[in-house]
């Protein structure tokens, strides 16, 4: 198991850095100049000229992704062009708001995916089966910012139940007050993972009940709810694991677009910040985390396999 760890672990390396590549490429190869975002309409080109070569971007594009990636070995991101901090401390302080966002979002749609899930495989046919799949269907198809502003009107407008942006009141109202703004964005960003979570639950639950075993078990007057407890809802659990871990992309991907619709002071919203002003370390420092993040859940993902199925062993 340690080797295997460690092996996955060295395996990150050229993931993090084919990432590091396509980003840094995209963002230098596409129209914009960070000089006039920084200067504005009005500026001349030698100042242009002039900022360009304090920034470095005078350089070929090698020698620039070189020097970066070097920084960043490192543990260095560089220097934001329009904050005017190190991009480490900027990511790191804004990480921390996106984590709790997606942790959150990802408790909701794991939690109640899987029950869901379960309730949909025991009652086969049925119009809880079909009410389910139906509601399902729906969170997988809404889009993330239109599902978030209909909560907004519905919640935060109508009902008065929820504030309607920002991640706490005016002055600071301690946890209670965080998670009170918190409810929205979470199942804003859990809705479209619950209703995947459901689905292969329901899948994987109806492939399991179909087992000798569990039919045994019934026969040697196991009751319904032990053996759905017991047999059907641990084995059940391999391919919706895998599925959790692929959700933790998603969930990070949508926080992009649920900060900014509730203006969440997020990694997600800082990059999106960074992209319209042409940021070039900034979305690059965001990205790089964002990948390596994933890179780790996909590794820890394959070392739960161990504990939820003894058959599996790493060698």
């Amino acid at each position: 198991m340690t080797r295997y760890i460690v092996e996955r672990l060295l395996w990150t390396v050229p993931v993090v850095i084919g990432v590091s590549v396509i980003v840094f490429l995209i963002l230098h190869l596409t129209p914009g100049d960070p000089a006039d975002v920084m200067l504005g309409p009005e500026a001349t080109p030698e100042a242009i000229e002039r900022l360009h070569r304090d920034l470095g971007l005078d350089r070929p594009l090698y020698t620039q992704y070189g020097l970066w990636i070097g920084r960043v070995a490192r543990a260095d991101l560089g220097f934001s062009y329009t904050i005017r901090a190190p991009v480490l401390d900027l990511v790191m302080a804004k990480f921390k708001n996106t984590l709790l966002l997606v942790v959150t979002g990802l408790a909701f749609s794991t939690i109640l995916g899987m029950a869901a899930g379960m309730i949909a495989a025991t009652h086969q046919n049925s119009w809880v089966d079909r009410a389910i799949s139906a509601t399902t269907l729906f969170g997988v198809s809404m889009p993330v910012f239109w599902l978030g502003i209909m909560l907004i009107m519905l919640f935060a407008v109508r009902l008065s139940w929820f504030p309607s942006a920002g991640m706490s009141s005016s002055g600071g109202g301690g946890v209670r007050d965080v998670l009170h703004h918190l409810v929205l964005p979470a199942l804003t960003i859990a809705v479209a993972s619950l209703g995947t979570v459901a689905r292969f639950m329901r899948s994987a639950a109806l492939e399991v009940m179909s087992q000798d075993y569990v039919r045994t078990a019934r026969a040697k007057g196991l009751s319904e709810q032990r053996t759905h407890l017991v047999h059907t809802f641990k084995n059940a659990l391999i391919p919706v694991i895998t599925v959790v871990g692929m959700q933790i992309g998603y969930l990070l991907g949508g926080a992009v677009l649920t900060e900014t619709v509730f203006s969440w002071p997020g990694l997600g919203r800082l990059m999106l910040d960074g992209i319209l002003a042409r940021d070039f370390p900034l979305v690059q420092g965001s990205v790089l985390l964002i990948a390596l993040v994933f890179v780790l859940v996909n590794l820890a993902v394959d070392l739960l396999y161990a504990y939820v199925d003894p058959r599996i062993r790493y060698q």
